[in-house]
């Protein structure tokens, strides 16, 4: 039995980029374009039309920009992921994406190969974020970090207390090791700075893991953002 082709819709406002794309997603094996918008409110139409598994969203668009597209599809139809598909790769065009529900984020550069394997990812559960954005996320944690330190009094050392209430039923054990693979520590790495051993490490990570629903560490990174999960020290 030939597992069925993933169903994507194409967002983009600009017509050659919007056909280009269909063009190359249709060389692709294993991929459908079940449609095309030429804005975020089409898009938001289109999905409740053909009901994609995935959408290829641009950010830049008018009526209603790839963010706002984003937001109203993952809360109107939460079977449908999206992947942001766009020139811009700055801190203000990814941060309030990946916040909105975008699982993956690709800039134009992309090759088709490239592309498959992000919808592939977002399919799976996963998260199909390009190197360069896996980069700009552990950067922005880390400037994050650096710049709650510097406001520190200088006789504290020790991590920031854990929020009162952490979501997803995470307890304080767990948000530490999340926001230090957000820092882009390895389970031996992790298991170093917490005095434990490198098993317990890896139950934590299961824990987390299933309580949050991420599948891999990019997208783990992706949720320490979104929920300000961040160590201090």
């Amino acid at each position: 039995m030939t597992e069925r082709p993933v169903r994507v819709l194409v967002a983009d406002d600009q017509t050659v980029v919007r056909e280009g794309i269909v063009m190359l997603l249709g060389l692709l094996p294993g991929i459908e374009v079940v449609g095309a918008a030429a804005d975020g409110e089409e898009a938001v139409r289109l999905v409740g039309v053909h009901a994609p598994d995935v959408v290829l969203m641009d950010l830049r668009m008018p009526r209603c920009d790839g963010v706002e597209a984003t937001r109203r599809i993952r809360a109107e139809h939460p079977g449908t992921e999206v992947v942001i598909l766009t020139t811009y790769a700055d801190d203000d065009s990814l941060f309030p994406a990946l916040q909105a529900g975008a699982r993956g984020y690709l800039t134009k550069d992309a090759g088709g190969e490239e592309i498959a394997r992000a919808i592939a990812d977002v399919r799976s559960g996963a998260a199909g974020l390009s190197p360069q954005v896996q980069r700009r996320l552990l950067e922005r944690l880390a400037h994050q970090h650096q710049a709650a330190h510097q406001h520190q009094p200088a006789h504290r050392h020790e991590a920031a207390p854990p929020p009162a209430v952490l979501p997803d039923g995470l307890t304080a054990r767990e948000a530490e090791v999340l926001a230090l693979i957000a820092e882009g520590l390895s389970n031996a790495e992790i298991a170093q700075r917490l005095f434990v051993s490198p098993a317990t490490v890896k139950t934590h990570i299961n824990n987390l893991f299933a309580k949050t629903a991420v599948r891999d560490r990019a997208q783990a990174v992706a949720y320490a953002f979104r929920h300000g999960i961040g160590r201090n020290a």
